[in-house]
């Protein structure tokens, strides 16, 4: 398949589904609790997915893994859509403007294409694999920061955190210590475009899906810095866990990541 339609073809559904969400922003009239407390799905969520789906399955009959709507089409192909429609629905339910369209392309389980569109600050990040990544067109770096004394990290924490001790309040409290700052936007795919974009030197966190990350993995890559699970090994896009960063304090980070586990 030509990769550069795909990524055209992903940044083209990632807006349709962001004219969706402007649409019913600070309009909501549905906003309901789903498996966890506080993990919200609205009908702007539902929308955005219907529309995006719509276009992909017109234009790309590729399977896809969807947030709200789950499997469609058949799993063993090679090639897997991974949708999240509105990732940031709490931030989105209070007009927090840390939202996002996230729409990333797998290949035999490897990230190939992925698009993460903010369509309330209008950002549009965009990266195809041996490529680079780009910022409304224009081409975007992680950091340069070399110590966690000198960074601005960023986090968040699953639905379950009242519910198990792998919470993350640990790490943060530890990592907080060590750097100029941890922020909690509350958006995945934005935490790690910001990363690859030099906003943020690192990113961890737990509790995530396929759809969280698929995305904005390969733009952190694509932008230079590095992705792998908390111990520094071979990431997982199935593990529900990454650490993120611009390279420079890649160990440096897992290292700290580890002590808290060990404590």
């Amino acid at each position: 398949m030509d990769q550069e339609q795909l990524l055209a073809g992903a940044q083209q559904a990632a807006l349709e589904g962001g004219k969706v969400l402007l649409q019913y922003w600070g309009k909501l009239k549905d906003i309901r609790e789903k498996g966890h407390a506080g993990d919200l799905v609205t009908e702007a969520d539902r929308a955005s997915e219907e529309v995006i789906l719509a276009y992909l399955k017109h234009h790309f009959p590729i399977p896809i893994l969807a947030e709200e709507s789950g499997m469609h089409q058949l799993k063993e192909a090679d090639y897997l859509w991974a949708v999240d429609p509105l990732d940031g629905t709490t931030n989105y339910a209070h007009q927090f403007p840390f939202v996002a369209v996230s729409i990333g392309l797998l290949h035999k389980g490897e990230s190939i294409v992925g698009v993460v569109y903010n369509p309330v600050m209008n950002e549009l990040f965009a990266a195809m694999k041996g490529k680079g990544a780009t910022l409304n067109g224009q081409s975007i770096q992680v950091s340069k920061t070399t110590s966690i004394q000198r960074s601005l990290l960023v986090t968040g924490f699953a639905y379950d955190r009242r519910e198990t001790s792998d919470n993350n309040y640990p790490e943060f409290c530890q990592m907080t210590s060590l750097s100029q700052g941890v922020r909690r936007l509350g958006s995945a795919s934005i935490d790690l475009a910001y990363v690859a974009a030099g906003r943020f030197d690192g990113y961890w966190e737990r509790g995530l899906r396929e759809w969280d990350m698929a995305a904005g993995v390969l733009l952190v890559e694509e932008a230079g810095g590095r992705v792998s699970g908390y111990a520094n090994q071979a990431f997982d896009l199935h593990s529900g866990r990454v650490l993120a960063s611009n390279g420079f304090l890649h160990q440096e980070l897992s290292n700290e990541l580890q002590k808290v586990a060990r404590k």
